[in-house]
C-alpha cells in the first residue's frame, strides 16, 4: 500500500471534523443572531459573530432559507442532546427540566420567521415538524419522568401537552414589550412542583 495514500486518507476525516467544527460555530453564530435580530437579520452580522468572512457563510448556507432550516436543525439537536446531560449534571431532575425549558425556549424565540421562510415548500416545514417532534418529545418525557420519580413533580404531565403550552405562551412576544413569555414559563415550570409535606 502506497503511504502518500494512507496519509491522504487520514488526513479527510481530520479536514471533515474540522469542517463540522466550522459549522457548527457557524451555526452558533446565526442562532445568537436569530434570537437578537430575527431570521432576516444581515448576514454580516452572523459573519462577524462567528468570526468569518460573509462569503464562508454563503460557501456553506447559499440561501438564507438553507441557513434557517440548517439552524433550525442544530438547534433541534443541542436540544435533545442537552437532555440526558442535565439530568446527569448534578442538579435536581425539577432543575434540569426548567434548564432545559430556557433552551427549548431560546430555540423558540430562533424560529420565529421559519414558517414565512418556508411558505412555500409546505412539505419542507411538515418534515422539519415531524422531525422536531421525533427529537424533541421524548428529550422532554425523559425529563419529566426523572422529575416525577424523584418525587418533585405530579406524574401527569404529558411531554407534548407541556412543550405546545410553552410555545403557546412564547407566541406573540415580540409584538408587546410588556410581555415576558420567559417569566411566563418559569412560573408555568415552578407550578409543576408538588408541595412538600
Amino acid at each position: 500500500m502506497d503511504d502518500s495514500g494512507e496519509g491522504a486518507g487520514r488526513a479527510v476525516p481530520r479536514k471533515r471534523a474540522d469542517a463540522r467544527r466550522n459549522e457548527r460555530t457557524l451555526l452558533d453564530a446565526a442562532a445568537a443572531v436569530f434570537v437578537t435580530s430575527g431570521v432576516e437579520a444581515p448576514v454580516r452580522d452572523i459573519a462577524a459573530r462567528a468570526g468569518v468572512g460573509v462569503a464562508t457563510i454563503y460557501r456553506h448556507f447559499p440561501t438564507r432559507a438553507e441557513l434557517i432550516i440548517a439552524v433550525y436543525r442544530h438547534q433541534v439537536e443541542a436540544c435533545a442532546e442537552a437532555a440526558p446531560t442535565l439530568l446527569a449534571s448534578g442538579v435536581t431532575p425539577h432543575a434540569a427540566l426548567g434548564r432545559w425549558i430556557n433552551l427549548f425556549v431560546d430555540f423558540l424565540v430562533t424560529k420565529h420567521g421559519l414558517a414565512a421562510v418556508l411558505r412555500s415548500d409546505d412539505a419542507g416545514f411538515d418534515t422539519l415538524h415531524a422531525y422536531f417532534l421525533d427529537r424533541l418529545v421524548p428529550a422532554c418525557a425523559k425529563l419529566l419522568e426523572a422529575a416525577a420519580a424523584a418525587g418533585e413533580i405530579r406524574s401527569d404531565v404529558d411531554a407534548y401537552e407541556l412543550m405546545r403550552g410553552v410555545g403557546n405562551l412564547c407566541i406573540g412576544a415580540d409584538n408587546d414589550p410588556r410581555y415576558d413569555a420567559r417569566r411566563l414559563v418559569e412560573l408555568l415550570i415552578a407550578g409543576l412542583r408538588l408541595p412538600h409535606p
